[in-house]
């Protein structure tokens, strides 16, 4: 004797601690009960409009703002020519690959600005300071957008 629920054969009945019962009405009776709670409750609830003006302004918010208790830490990214990290593929002996990061190598550096009379010191790509000791801080800050003044 087969049984079909949901396009499921069944080969007999299902048998749970010395019971038999059948699949199909098992099944169907919950479902029934709920949805016509369901009706009922959506039906008691359609006349119904919500709306926010009834409660009062001077309450106090429900949420409170998020204010992280540590600073942010500073991006992994070179200023002055956009580098940033590369996602790579860390090989294992038996070509296992899982996935790394590639930093940017940058440093700190004191560096000498000439129209400001100052030194300025810059977090940098290694690429960024040879640059600048090519065609100097001026002209590479220009290019990127950055105004020294403010540092």
């Amino acid at each position: 004797m087969a049984t079909m629920v949901a396009g499921i054969s069944l080969r007999g009945p299902v048998v749970s601690s010395h019971r038999t019962f059948s699949v199909a009405k098992r099944a169907s009776l919950p479902k029934l009960k709920l949805r016509s709670e369901l009706s009922f409750v959506t039906s008691q609830l359609s006349g119904l409009k919500i709306s926010s003006t009834h409660f009062s302004s001077s309450a106090a918010p429900l949420s409170v703002p998020f204010k992280p208790s540590l600073q942010p830490v500073a991006r992994r990214i070179c200023p002055f020519t956009g580098k940033k990290s590369n996602r790579a593929n860390k090989v294992s002996h038996s070509n296992h690959k899982t996935k790394k990061l590639q930093f940017v190598n940058l440093q700190y550096k004191r560096i000498w600005w000439e129209a400001g009379k100052r030194y300025v010191k810059l977090r940098l790509s290694t690429k960024a300071i040879k640059t600048i000791e090519k065609n100097g801080l001026d002209a590479v800050a220009k290019k990127a957008g950055i105004d020294l003044s403010k540092k």
